[in-house]
């Protein structure tokens, strides 16, 4: 049972098709760690621009595999960007977003066989 992510949007857009389903959650694993790192280099680089397209591009999939928190706190993240804030205030959402991720991914892939 999926403790981290949800798959209930994914299976409505997708009307129960379990191959769709299967490339989501295999974008999702082998995409969503390296938006990470770039979202990580841009905080810490001040890259403002670059965290913020990264944030961007994986803020839909976190929305559709139903990771709620993790879904606000790309939110956090993105306005962080828009504003560009200081370092400290964001390494915490950042660090708590990281580990949410790290969890789903270990799931799915334990779930999927992949």
């Amino acid at each position: 049972m999926a403790l981290h992510y949800n798959l209930a949007k994914v299976y409505a857009i997708s009307e129960n098709d379990d191959e769709f389903v299967l490339q989501i959650v295999t974008l999702f694993v082998s995409e969503v760690p390296e938006d990470m790192v770039q979202i990580k280099n841009g905080i810490e680089e001040k890259e403002y621009k670059t965290a913020y397209a990264s944030a961007h591009k994986i803020k839909p999939t976190l929305d559709l595999l139903g990771m709620t928190v993790a879904f606000e706190e790309i939110l956090v993240i993105e306005n962080w960007c828009k504003r560009e804030g200081k370092r400290k205030e964001i390494k915490e959402t950042f660090k708590a977003l990281e580990g949410r991720i790290e969890k789903a991914i270990k799931e799915i892939k334990k779930d999927f066989s992949l």
